[in-house]
């Protein structure tokens, strides 16, 4: 039988397809039916900082400043009661899952702030999850924060986890950082264990009429892929840390591309919302076959196979292909 396996987080995985943080994870028995469609691993939906400061304290404290500013201002977060899960049922869906599937079970922590909610890392390691997933969203709008000090916060909110849990930590980070390369090496040193690769920022649109925000979500499609290529080509070899990406992955082409470009897993989330479980035991057979079909004897043969590390001209790899398409693009 061809070997897909894979190593991330320091699991052995029968494939690097995971099933990537969504609404579908957060089902228990939609969880199940991954499982069964053949998802290597299961990331469940992160838990805000700010959802366990508002079912701590009635209501966040920096929510409630803005409440008589404006009359929009208080629509900009949701009410505790529209959260997908609770801080509890969240702990208790850890403990389901964990009793009824055998894949790896990665809880997700969201916030930006090294304070007291980081200590849900180790209420979901004893809740039974393999490993912890930081989703690190943070839009840096404070014309006084330095881009050091933004690296700075997000390190101490790692080393504050990493410190305080035994299992498995990984990283999702942004694209938005002046020096990923640095950041990811930084991440290396203050113990991370997987670095994933990249969060989409979620951009809001506005209504000129009845002046307010509408948050909108736009699924993924396979064109967002090229920038988690690029940068997994960079860091690939560079750091101890596992790759994984996500966001763009659709096909097995695009999975192929992922671990060509040196990635251990690959996060499949729009693609499974807008097609379901069974598209993922699609993906997986297609990966496998195509890489039958060009003769290879195994997935780690593939991976790395064309990260930067390997190739013959390292400037043409960061600047070549910039300036050939600047320079050869006609008009059709």
């Amino acid at each position: 039988m061809f070997d897909l396996s894979t190593t991330y987080l320091g699991f052995t995985l029968k494939h690097p397809l995971i099933a990537g943080a969504s609404p579908l994870t957060a089902d228990f028995d939609m969880a199940r039916r991954l499982e069964d469609a053949g998802a290597a691993a299961i990331v469940l939906p992160s838990l805000f900082e700010e959802q366990i400061e508002a079912d701590e304290l009635g209501r966040a404290q920096h929510m409630d400043a803005h409440e008589e500013a404006n009359a929009e201002a208080t629509s900009y977060f949701p009410l505790a009661d529209d959260f997908m899960i609770g801080p509890e049922r969240y702990l208790e869906h850890i403990r389901r899952l964990r009793a009824s599937v055998s894949v790896p079970v990665i809880g997700s922590l969201n916030g930006t702030s090294a304070e007291g909610w980081l200590r849900y890392a180790k209420l979901m390691q004893e809740a039974g999850a393999s490993a912890i997933e930081l989703n690190l969203y943070h839009i840096a709008t404070d014309p006084m924060e330095t881009g050091s000090a933004v690296d700075q916060r997000l390190l101490d909110v790692v080393r504050s986890v990493r410190g305080s849990v035994s299992i498995p930590v990984a990283v999702k980070l942004s694209a938005f950082f002046s020096s990923v390369a640095n950041l990811a090496q930084r991440l290396d040193d203050a113990g991370a264990d997987g670095i994933v690769v990249f969060n989409r920022f979620y951009q809001p649109d506005i209504d000129p009429e009845s002046l307010t925000v509408l948050p909108q979500l736009h699924l993924s499609s396979s064109s967002e892929l090229l920038l988690r290529l690029h940068w997994l080509a960079i860091l690939s070899g560079r750091v101890k840390a596992s790759l994984a990406a996500t966001g763009g992955v659709h096909t097995a082409i695009d999975a192929v591309k992922a671990v060509m470009t040196g990635a251990h897993a690959v996060q499949m989330v729009a693609a499974l919302l807008l097609h379901g479980p069974a598209h993922l035991t699609r993906v997986r057979d297609d990966l496998e076959r195509w890489l039958i079909e060009h003769e290879y004897t195994s997935l780690a043969q593939a991976r790395g196979s064309m990260c930067l590390l390997r190739s013959p001209d390292p400037e043409a790899f960061e600047r070549g292909n910039y300036m050939k398409i600047l320079q050869t693009w006609k008009a059709s």
